[in-house]
């Protein structure tokens, strides 16, 4: 009936819940991009966070759906005005995860999405911890990881080489997130992965509307 009549009250008491940051982390080759694509693709009320950086455009690439490409100093006077969330330098180029986007999603009830490292993963945490679930991705083996990024064939031997070595350290800091998925069946992970965010959504601290609801059953309201 109330698909006819609108939403009920109740109902539109639960939508006024704060959203939350999702992040996903794993070393190259366990799923990570493709289970975010998936998250995405069904929740399209979702955002994937959008990083500035210093770096010139490629081919393809959009100002502010891709990166917000900015100057470096541009990018300098914003970590200086406390604008990051989390940023770091890679190589020449700075990259950063703007904090008003993100805020401004959250405060609207959206879920942010962060493809992003176990650094940046750090840095959230110490900005953001109360909105923040960090998962990391698991491959159920070394081999089945190197066969993965052998099977995409976009690096050749001596770059997978340097990724299979550089995904022990990542493994490493696997129990500083809230959660572990395992990948060995996608199908499986992404199952899990849509568990752990309908758990989340539903935190109390996430709820607003829960104080005048509860307020309201007790005084009769």
């Amino acid at each position: 009936m109330s698909s006819k009549l609108g939403p009920s009250p109740l109902e539109e008491m639960k939508a006024n819940r704060r959203g939350i940051m999702v992040v996903l982390s794993s070393p190259s080759g366990a799923g990570k991009t493709t289970l975010t694509r998936m998250l995405l693709k069904e929740n399209p009320d979702m955002a994937m966070s959008v990083s500035a950086t210093t770096r010139q455009p490629r081919p393809g690439e959009k100002d502010g759906e891709d990166y917000y490409f900015i100057s470096k100093n541009k990018f300098t006077d914003m970590v200086d005005d406390d604008e990051f969330l989390e940023y770091a330098k890679v190589f020449d180029n700075f990259y950063g995860t703007p904090r008003a986007p993100v805020e401004q999603a959250l405060g609207d009830g959206r879920d942010v999405v962060f493809d992003i490292d176990w650094q940046g993963a750090q840095q959230l945490t110490q900005a953001a911890a109360d909105d923040l679930v960090k998962i990391f991705i698991l491959p159920p083996n070394m081999v089945e990881l190197e066969k993965r990024l052998r099977t995409r064939a976009q690096d050749s031997d001596d770059v997978i080489s340097k990724r299979m070595s550089k995904s022990e350290n990542e493994i490493s800091h696997w129990p500083e997130y809230d959660y572990v998925i395992v990948n060995e069946n996608v199908e499986t992970a992404m199952e899990e992965l849509r568990t752990i965010v309908a758990s989340e959504r539903m935190r109390r601290r996430r709820q607003p509307w829960l104080s005048g609801f509860v307020k309201s059953l007790t005084t009769g309201g």
